[in-house]
């Protein structure tokens, strides 16, 4: 017969073990290395930035063609003597560039737009080296979270792919009397650094919640909102690939009046070229033309979407879109400047400046309406 049990008997009292509650299912994949992957991501990210800032002052400065050969490792030592700058200098008096442009230019003249297109090239390779020990290090180590090694590995990818455009780029621009590389090519190099750089944000920014707070968020998505920030998000990305065409073909030396250009709406020279379609790459009257209107398109649809964002019940996610109104209004005003001032080596740094810190917030916004944190009642 059994015992009857106390009334505040501990059930399973005297047993020699006890049952664990098994908790936290969502984490109980491997985590992984999280916080020190997030940190190499954002060291990267800082190397992409300053590449892009480096990339933009190469070709503000002219110097992208100085280094006429594609020498992936031996290239990362630059002339070590007079004899080898002699021969490098040799090099570049073959191209169009120093023939129609630069004829009679000095050694000393050459070594400042050397240096310059070595240095970008040196931070690609810093930029690959860093990527990889990463990388294989996390890899071997076996601290890569469950899901993130093709992420990983993609940008990776996209970081070599890279380096190939860029010489594709390089190479348009030494022979058939070009004084400049393709700016169709340089959009392009352009476009996909932008992308590595969306890429990385985007990572940043997953790493640094964890997945259980991610998966609640989610439940919180704004769907309108975070759809109107995508269309946002492409319409930033071709406004960048309009200014690399615009910065590709001096257009910010054109048309220099606003909000006119040459006196009128559509500028006199604007469809001078043929075939027709050539003036959309080529013609910086017309460039500069349709980047002006992308950018009232961006302002106005961008308003849009803050004005849609302020009803947000979310604290941070207003907050998030209010910084990308407001530099979207910056940023309108300095690509205004530069055309006013001719575009200047400062304004038109800080306008390319503007461009990605613009795209950051954007992406961080978007983030924002797809995982909104969370927040008191009171809040």
């Amino acid at each position: 017969m059994a015992q009857k049990r106390k009334l505040f008997e501990e059930v399973g009292e005297g047993a020699t073990q006890t049952a664990e509650v098994k908790t936290g299912a969502i984490d109980a994949g491997k985590r992984g290395a999280r916080g020190a992957i997030r940190a190499w991501l954002m060291m990267l990210f800082a190397l992409v930035a300053v590449m892009i800032v480096v990339g933009g002052l190469t070709r503000m400065t002219d110097s992208g063609l100085s280094i006429t050969e594609w020498k992936p490792i031996s290239g990362a030592l630059p002339p070590m003597s007079a004899d080898a700058w002699g021969a490098e200098f040799e090099l570049y008096k073959q191209i169009p560039e120093y023939q129609l442009q630069n004829k009679g230019m000095s050694l000393a003249d050459f070594k400042a737009i050397y240096w310059w297109e070595w240095g970008h090239r040196q931070l690609g390779r810093v930029i690959g080296l860093v990527w990889a020990i990463g990388f294989f290090g996390f890899l071997a180590a076996r601290q890569i979270p469950v899901g993130w090694t093709k992420r990983l590995l993609f940008v990776g990818v996209l970081g070599g792919l890279q380096g190939a455009v860029g010489w594709w780029m390089v190479s348009s621009g030494l022979g058939a009397e070009m004084l400049d590389v393709a700016s169709e090519r340089l959009a392009i190099h352009l476009a996909i650094a932008f992308v590595i750089l969306a890429y990385l944000t985007w990572f940043i920014m997953l790493l640094s919640r964890e997945e259980r707070d991610l998966m609640q968020a989610r439940r919180l998505r704004d769907g309108k909102l975070f759809t109107k920030g995508t269309g946002l998000m492409h319409f930033a990305a071709l406004q960048i690939i309009l200014g690399a065409l615009a910065a590709g073909t001096d257009a910010g030396t054109v048309g220099n009046d606003w909000p006119l250009m040459g006196g009128a709406f559509f500028p006199e020279g604007g469809w001078d070229l043929r075939p027709g379609w050539r003036n959309f790459v080529a013609n910086p009257e017309l460039i500069q033309f349709v980047h002006r209107m992308v950018a009232y398109i961006l302002l106005a649809y961008g308003t849009l979407v803050w004005m849609k964002a302020r009803k947000s019940s979310n604290t941070d996610t207003r907050f998030r879109f209010n910084v990308v109104f407001a530099l979207l209004i910056m940023q309108a005003v300095l690509g205004i400047l530069t055309v006013l001032y001719i575009a200047p080596l400062h304004l038109a740094l800080a306008h390319q400046i503007g461009g990605i810190l613009l795209w950051v917030v954007i992406l961080r916004a978007r983030f924002g309406a797809a995982y909104p944190k969370e927040q008191s009642i009171r809040g």
